[in-house]
């Protein structure tokens, strides 16, 4: 079943530093499959009208390894940040009006199930934009999301950005996000770079989205580590043995 209303964005134009490896990162195998695989398959098997893959490091490597999936590429050539990566998809979508569902190349362990959990909240709330987030008993390094009385997204703050009371948060910002298309590059475009590390954060979106007095909210998953992303090694391996054990599941 394709959905008509549903497009999905990948971001996996990282080059994956720590993984202490030539290969780009959203290339590493779990279980035989680049992760970048599961990442395509989930958003396939969801339906999508549209899928645009955001490249950069190792760009030609990508397509080559993907070119019997129907993908759209666009191009990321300088890391600006996260904001800075889904305006590339701009053009790939101009003409799409929909839903459209952010996915990170690099956190290949989501299931479909999630994700539409995930879409009938956004679509029940009627939201504007709607973030993935999981509870964690210690929220360590990841971005806060901060709630207003009626249960609003007002702000994601990063932990180093972070008051105590703020830090206090355990709900954490996953980075996988569904917004309405039209909003998505409106409000995208209006996001600077006026921070410590001159970046594009597209968390921003929901500053920007309370000012207008749009909805927004969140959908907190069941289970954290289907949205674990993979920096290191260590991921990878942790990644690879969550893999196995669901496969060993299966009927």
């Amino acid at each position: 079943m394709q959905r008509k209303n549903l497009a999905t964005i990948i971001l996996a134009a990282g080059k994956g530093t720590r993984m202490k490896s030539d290969l780009a990162k959203v290339l590493h195998p779990i279980c035989g499959k680049p992760m970048l695989w599961y990442v395509v398959d989930l958003s396939q098997r969801l339906g999508s009208e549209k899928t645009v893959a955001v490249i950069g490091h190792q760009a030609e490597v990508i397509k080559e390894t993907f070119r019997s999936h129907d993908l759209i590429y666009a191009y990321q050539k300088e890391q600006l940040g996260t904001a800075h990566a889904v305006l590339q998809a701009k053009d790939a979508l101009l003409h799409f009006d929909g839903d459209v569902l952010i996915l990170c190349g690099d956190v290949p362990l989501l299931l479909p199930s999630t994700i539409e959990h995930l879409l009938a909240e956004h679509q029940s709330c009627n939201n504007a934009i709607t973030v993935m987030t999981a509870l964690l008993n210690d929220p360590g390094s990841y971005g806060r999301v901060v709630k207003n009385a009626e249960g609003d997204v007002v702000k994601i703050v990063e932990a180093r950005d972070a008051d105590p009371e703020e830090k206090k948060i355990r709900e954490i910002n996953t980075g996988i996000y569904c917004v309405d298309s039209i909003f998505l590059f409106e409000a995208v475009l209006k996001i600077d770079n006026n921070n410590a590390q001159k970046e594009y954060y597209f968390t921003d979106i929901f500053e920007i989205a309370h000012r207008e007095h749009r909805k927004t909210g969140s959908y907190i998953i069941d289970e954290p580590s289907e949205a674990m992303g993979i920096n290191t090694p260590d991921d990878l391996r942790t990644a690879q043995k969550i893999m196995v054990n669901r496969s060993s599941r299966e009927p």
